[in-house]
């Protein structure tokens, strides 16, 4: 009897062959996510600022990822949840000039511990009276501020004249509230790690807040989208130079960030890599929990060389 056949239709890649692959044609160095414990949510890449040296490319009006709203981020809190997230962290632009910014954060206290990277400016400083009544909930809400430099000059250099001013009013405010806070800034080129601690430490006291406020350095990410020449992590790079705890560490392996991109919710890999398309694993975090990731990304190198991490859990 005849048998007649029928063509396998099969679906095309949704990956580039980089995504598999360095230049080298090795395979490439993967992380297998482990757990959510930490939940980020892309508030949008407007901002109020327009640093040029942005990893995200923020400034005004910018739409490259549209500005979250109470109704993106109720259904990703409520999955989360079923999946054991221990924290919800917000990042931008500027989440304060997300006007669903203090509702979101109202209902995810209600469950879990927050954290917000913000600039610590005018749309925050404009807000304080909305954060108020965020401090009767029994879980935390830390803030996470930019200082770029301990010099007021050279921060203001991208941020704008005055900016280094409001940040730490906007840093002293929030801390006066009875908020946990932190700082972050690039590494300094131009002075010690030891030397910089000094100088910040200086700036916190004559700021009148306190001395030890805990602070994280992250090296150069880059503007989304540029080609940035760093070494490739093959699978062998994954396996000689990391051990099974230290991939464990990489944020991609317990955190997952939700990004609105030309109106649609999307899951991402991580906080550092949402202008690559391969990077958007799935729609909901279960389906995203199942997909291994790739080190391809130029800013997997910064995680690999520095344990760079964005999270302070």
């Amino acid at each position: 009897m005849d048998m007649k056949v029928i063509p396998i239709q099969v679906a095309p890649p949704t990956k580039s062959p980089a995504w598999y692959q360095t230049t080298a044609s090795e395979p490439r160095g993967f992380i297998q996510p482990h757990a959510l414990d930490e939940l980020w949510f892309h508030t949008g890449t407007a901002c109020n600022l327009a640093c040029p040296f942005c990893l995200e490319g923020s400034k005004p009006g910018d739409d490259r990822l549209q500005l979250l709203r109470f109704e993106d981020a109720k259904p990703f809190i409520d999955e989360a949840l079923t999946l054991g997230v221990k924290q919800f962290s917000f990042t931008g632009g500027e989440p304060f000039v997300a006007k669903d910014m203090v509702r979101i954060l109202d209902y995810a206290l209600q469950y879990r511990p927050c954290m917000v990277l913000t600039n610590a400016t005018e749309p925050l400083i404009k807000r304080l009276k909305q954060l108020q009544p965020l401090l009767q909930h029994a879980n935390k809400l830390h803030f996470r501020v930019s200082l770029d430099h301990f010099d007021a000059a050279k921060h203001d250099i991208g941020r704008g004249a005055g900016m280094f001013d409001l940040a730490l009013q906007g840093l002293r405010e929030l801390h006066a509230m009875g908020f946990t806070v932190s700082v972050a800034n690039q590494m300094l080129a131009d002075s010690t790690p030891a030397e910089t601690a000094i100088y910040f430490k200086k700036v916190f006291s004559n700021a009148g807040l306190p001395e030890d406020i805990h602070r994280v350095e992250f090296p150069d990410f880059h503007p989304p989208g540029l080609d940035v020449a760093t070494p490739q992590i093959s699978a062998n790079c994954m396996i000689s130079y990391q051990s099974e705890d230290s991939r464990r560490a990489f944020m991609c392996a317990f955190s997952k960030m939700v990004v609105k991109d030309k109106g649609r919710m999307r899951v991402y890999a991580c906080t550092l890599v949402d202008d690559d398309p391969d990077y958007a694993l799935a729609e909901t975090l279960t389906a995203s929990m199942a997909e291994p990731v790739s080190m391809k990304h130029h800013r997997c190198y910064s995680c690999f060389k520095y344990g760079a991490s964005c999270s302070e859990m």
